[in-house]
């Protein structure tokens, strides 16, 4: 299990919640040695994956948008994992739809949108792929309330994301 600084928490908690997130997903691409490779999935529970997985989400669709996402190699991270249904679990049922409706759109299209591009042909994808669109709207109008349930889950269950050292 991950192990994190109990004053380090709270220092982050005061900054705020994203700063308090990302204290532990810090912690979790440190355990990874910042790779997120299939020999390393073991050295994360499942907890600590499905916020990892928000924190590439968050990142990469505030940015990019699911294009973005995808071609940054994180579409199978989230989409072929149990990322909406955690989600849902977590009481975020409205974000798990949310997820699951950018899903179809990565499944029917997934050989394409995968594949290597030019910057060009990365631009291109936009237009092509405006289906995003409208999910990607829905999710910029809910993400603080979205960011803030997450805190609060991994506030209410932190036994479940990281071992907490006292000193």
């Amino acid at each position: 299990m991950v192990e994190i600084k109990e004053k380090d928490i709270q220092k982050a908690a005061a900054e705020g919640m994203d700063s308090f997130l990302r204290i532990f997903t810090d912690s979790y691409k440190a355990a990874l040695l910042g790779e997120l490779t299939s020999d390393k999935m073991g050295a994360l529970n499942g907890d600590q994956h499905t916020l990892l997985a928000y924190h590439y989400f968050l990142d990469e669709v505030m940015v990019g948008g699911f294009c973005q996402l995808i071609q940054n190699g994180y579409g199978p991270y989230i989409f072929e994992n149990p990322f909406a249904k955690a989600m849902r679990l977590w009481g975020l049922k409205d974000f798990s739809k949310l997820i699951y409706r950018a899903k179809e759109i990565y499944d029917v299209h997934k050989v394409d949108l995968v594949k290597e591009r030019t910057e060009e042909e990365f631009m291109a994808m936009y237009e092509e792929y405006e289906a995003f669109d409208e999910i990607e709207e829905t999710f910029f109008e809910e993400e603080e309330l979205i960011t803030t349930l997450i805190a609060s889950y991994v506030d209410d269950h932190i036994e479940d994301f990281a071992t907490i050292v006292k000193e």
